[in-house]
């Protein structure tokens, strides 16, 4: 059968038969890029559960749970790992995902559990190097460098490992396919194939993804609706503190956070993430406030600032919000003005 030509854009997804400038699904300019939809046949492993089960039969899911020596993590995910279930966690390159990887690799394999870290992004060399300072010299975890889908998941079906890891799923490729590396097809084969052997081996893995220049998982939008978990850790560069959180989990809450530290020596937990961000806050300084707020589970002691002055401009004096929805902010305004007697129609804010 003659393969099938179609452009799909490398946003969203979003798939059609004609080339397009802007796509009508996420509204991006020149993202829509020409592939070759392959068709290729399933390599048969299923989700059947054989004979129907009572209720009362079912094991319990939560028992099953894998924990990490890294409480907050734990948190994030529910109270720990889930036997069988895939993981997408997303960042900003270079922002510390095969860090936290590396360091949850060493953690589990304290606990005598198998680990399989593959890497599609770094050398052999490469990773010891960066495993020594994480102290990985005395856990037993086996490590794989390749990119070819197929060896992937005929190493993992040889070892048999309670945890998969791979870091990253867009330099993951199919040979079956004859798209690129980190193409939405390819991505979403890579995502199709790892979830049937996560499922039928209940093989606890995780995809390390990269995200876009807009903040969002890089690859097609039915990726996140594969999985079952979704973590983003965040952070900038120019500062030490990383924020992992929780955007979708089938087996725990949503909108959990954990704040970790990065120092020469990995990653650490902060035990008070309200101090560790307010201690740089003066006291009674004008203009600042703190205020607390609810991040899933847990409370969180956040500051907010304000500078009001004199409009420069005549007419429409300018408003500017910086982690605040500008929406709530004008609202808060006409509060002010109508219940505190503020006159702020001629300030800037």
């Amino acid at each position: 059968m003659k393969p099938k030509v179609s452009f799909i854009c490398q946003n969203c997804g979003f798939q059609t038969p004609k080339w397009m400038g802007r796509c009508p699904s996420c509204g991006e300019w020149n993202t829509l890029i020409e592939e070759i939809v392959e068709e290729i046949p399933s390599p048969g492993l299923t989700l059947s559960s054989g004979a129907p089960l009572l209720y009362e039969d079912i094991k319990e899911i939560a028992k099953q749970r894998i924990k990490a020596n890294i409480h907050d993590f734990n948190q994030v995910l529910g109270g720990g790992v889930v036997q069988g279930s895939l993981i997408l966690i997303g960042g900003e390159p270079g922002i510390g995902k095969s860090t936290l990887m590396l360091q949850v690799s060493r953690d589990l394999a304290s606990q005598k559990k198998r680990v399989l870290y593959v890497s599609g992004e770094e050398s052999l060399e490469q990773i010891k190097l960066r495993g020594e300072r994480l102290g990985l010299a005395k856990e037993k975890i086996y490590f794989l460098a390749e990119t070819i889908l197929e060896r992937i998941l005929q190493a993992a079906e040889q070892l048999s490992p309670e945890v998969l890891i791979i870091d990253s799923v867009q330099t993951v490729y199919s040979s079956q396919l004859t798209s690129s590396p980190g193409t939405i097809s390819q991505v979403r084969e890579v995502t199709n194939r790892v979830f049937r052997l996560a499922k039928a081996r209940e093989m606890a893995t995780f995809l390390i993804g990269h995200i876009t220049k807009e903040g969002s998982l890089a690859g097609p939008k039915s990726l996140e609706h594969i999985v079952d978990v979704v973590l983003s850790f965040e952070g900038e560069r120019d500062h030490s503190y990383r924020v992992l959180r929780s955007l979708k989990n089938r087996f725990g809450p949503v909108s959990e956070l954990a704040i970790f530290e990065m120092s020469e020596e990995g990653l650490t937990s902060v035990a008070n993430p309200s101090a560790f961000f307010l201690r740089e806050r003066p006291p009674k300084e004008p203009g600042s406030v703190v205020v607390c707020t609810m991040k899933g589970t847990r409370p969180f002691l956040a500051e907010i600032q304000a500078l009001v002055s004199s409009s420069l401009f005549m007419g429409t004096p300018r408003r500017m919000t910086v982690g605040l929805d500008r929406f709530r902010a004008a609202m808060l305004m006409a509060i002010a003005e109508k219940k505190l007697g503020y006159s702020l129609a001629g300030e800037d804010i």
